[in-house]
């Protein structure tokens, strides 16, 4: 009967949510972990088989940095960005595209779904400007230094046709997050952002933010202080307050970004416990933040 009562509580949103598309961003223990990757990978195409139109697009920090130290590259940062010049460009593309990109696509098929990789290069998916110089300030002299961050892009426009394509013949586009400039060359991009913008531009019912943490939490020591629902307008007042914070700050105004441009909810949740991401679509309670007009 428990059995029973789960789908029972799940057929409401299995309703709601027919044809509806999902964006979902694989981070944190979702990327790190193998298996975490394989039950993920598993969930999306139960969303695929129950009426919805999941899309992933997937992060590799971590990666990417192991596998510049092993090639005897040190990876450096300003301002939470990677310094990416040509060499680090190319251990990126090498990790993200090869290596992560194809990893998800081959757990998504195993799972019965019909998994393809893409970048954002692909039919100019995603088009990007070099990202302007980080200024920071020398705490010694306190003089502004300006750091020329190289190949680190910013989105400058969304051409969803192919996600449109792939979407219509029932496959699950699986995106690596880069971009190309106006000249043909590849810019590293925040995977966050790119899963954001795609959402907005693909009108998406759910942005959902795979993370290490279990949402917003007003004290980030006590998991029990989780912040289940905010509005878009009471964010800046969780940012000036100090609740939202660091790492968590670009997410939260991802969401923000998504849900201001066309996508119905973001959600923030934990990438962690096992089935996350059916927790929170398919229960009343749900386990993680959900941020909406």
């Amino acid at each position: 009967m428990e059995t029973v009562n789960i789908l029972i509580e799940a057929l409401p949103y299995i309703k709601k949510f027919h044809h509806k598309k999902v964006m979902i961003k694989y981070g944190g223990h979702a990327m790190i972990d193998s298996d975490a990757m394989s039950s993920t990978a598993r969930d999306t195409v139960l969303l695929k088989y129950v009426g919805m139109e999941p899309m992933v697009v997937h992060g590799g920090g971590p990666e990417i940095s192991r596998s510049m130290s092993k090639l005897g590259k040190e990876p450096k940062f300003i301002g939470g960005l990677r310094i990416t010049d040509s060499e680090t460009m190319d251990i990126v593309k090498m990790v993200l595209v090869g290596k992560i990109n194809t990893d998800i696509v081959s757990k998504v098929c195993l799972h019965g779904g019909k998994g393809i990789g893409i970048s954002g290069k692909d039919n100019q998916l995603i088009k990007a400007n070099k990202k302007a110089p980080h200024v920071m300030v020398d705490n010694s002299t306190g003089e502004e230094i300006t750091v020329d961050l190289g190949l680190v892009g910013e989105i400058e426009s969304v051409n969803t046709e192919i996600m449109e394509m792939l979407a219509e013949n029932n496959y699950i586009p699986i995106v690596s997050p880069i971009g190309v400039d106006e000249v043909g060359n590849t810019l590293n991009l925040n995977a966050d952002t790119v899963a954001g913008d795609i959402a907005a531009k693909m009108e998406a019912e759910k942005l959902i933010i795979l993370t290490d943490v279990p949402g917003i939490l007003e004290d980030p020591k006590d998991p029990e202080t989780l912040i289940k629902k905010v509005k878009v307008d009471e964010i800046k007042d969780l940012i000036d307050n100090g609740i939202v914070k660091d790492g968590m700050i670009p997410k939260v105004l991802t969401c923000v970004n998504a849900v201001e441009n066309g996508v119905k909810s973001a959600h923030i949740i934990d990438g962690r416990i096992k089935h996350s991401v059916l927790l929170e679509i398919f229960t009343t309670k749900g386990i993680g933040t959900m941020i909406t007009k």
